[in-house]
């Protein structure tokens, strides 16, 4: 199908305060099911302590849902789609990884098991190449999670911090309530379907929330940032060499955070960086080119950081994106 772009201009009024999370409504015409739907609503929003003066247009962005926030302010500078459910993919990592920081030590070790390697290979999950028999540290560990998005290492993680899978994903959601992010639900460690098909939930706002939270920890920071992880050959393990999946990493200021791929959520991509003094993150999810989220990212931090000026609002506008496969 062949990618549209309509651009509307829409009312400078329209807020949404980090603390609201408010989105757009779904015009008529795309209230259908997520499989079907096929718009991506992208709107200026700003709030009365901050204000963002629109001095060029937004770049376009494709995709399901997006969403772009000023963390420093607690603005949202971008949003469309932003509230709705959908599948996230391996984005469900970063809350993996925060549930891990907030019980383990990163010296503690972790034994790798068949079943880890198994579960990876068995659900055509990407895998960190763990080797069974392999005592890991917790840290390395996290770096294989978020890095090379290992579900071999989400399940070795998950399986020893739950205790078991089912422990895990309990406080994962668990977790997710105490931080408010009420349209989310795990329903495992990783993002992958589950054998009957389904996958967790969520959304692109709640995303962005969990991630300018877990980067308050600058050890999951230093993670999402590495480009490349290198561990030696220890007599508890084998050396290990993981690379970042994420394609923006290189660009000014940014400092993760987390890719994401399956066939019901399409490309995802949480992304950050500090830019003049503040901290923006986004949230891309249901891109149909790998590639194109990076661009839109790279592109969306940019314009944001062109346009940030401590005047009033003026006018702005509205992208209608892709159709969904």
């Amino acid at each position: 199908m062949r990618d549209g772009k309509v651009r509307f201009t829409v009312c400078a009024g329209l807020l949404a305060a980090v603390t609201g999370f408010t989105g757009i409504a779904t015009p008529a015409h795309a209230q259908s099911s997520y499989a079907q739907s096929s718009y991506t609503q992208l709107s200026h929003a700003s709030s009365a302590a901050h204000t963002l003066t629109v001095a060029n247009d937004p770049p376009d962005v494709y995709g399901r849902a997006a969403y772009l926030l000023d963390a420093t302010t607690g603005e949202a500078l971008l949003t469309g789609n932003a509230g709705r459910r959908m599948p996230v993919a391996s984005l469900t990592k970063v809350m993996t990884a925060y549930v891990v920081l907030r019980e383990a030590d990163p010296a503690d070790k972790v034994k790798i098991i068949r079943e880890d390697v198994e579960y990876a290979e068995n659900n055509d999950g990407s895998a960190a190449d763990l080797r069974p028999g392999d005592r890991l540290a917790v840290g390395d560990l996290l770096y294989a999670l978020m890095l090379p998005s290992g579900a071999d290492a989400a399940h070795a993680l998950a399986r020893t911090y739950g205790p078991g899978i089912a422990g895990f994903t309990a406080k994962m959601n668990a977790a997710a309530r105490e931080l408010g992010l009420r349209d989310t639900k795990y329903l495992n460690a990783d993002g992958l379907p589950t054998p009957k098909g389904q996958g967790g939930v969520s959304t692109a706002q709640d995303q962005a929330k969990l991630a300018e939270v877990a980067l308050r920890d600058p050890r999951l920071e230093e993670v999402t940032s590495t480009r490349r992880h290198h561990v030696d050959r220890t007599e508890d393990h084998r050396a290990y060499t993981w690379t970042n999946t994420n394609g923006l990493l290189g660009s000014r200021g940014v400092i993760g955070l987390k890719t994401g791929f399956t066939r019901a959520a399409g490309y995802c991509l949480t992304f950050a960086a500090d830019r003049d003094g503040h901290r923006l993150i986004g949230v891309i999810l249901g891109e149909r080119q790998s590639g194109r989220r990076f661009q839109t990212a790279r592109a969306l931090l940019n314009w944001a950081e062109d346009n940030m000026t401590a005047d009033n609002m003026t006018e702005g506008h509205m992208t209608e994106g892709e159709a969904a496969a």
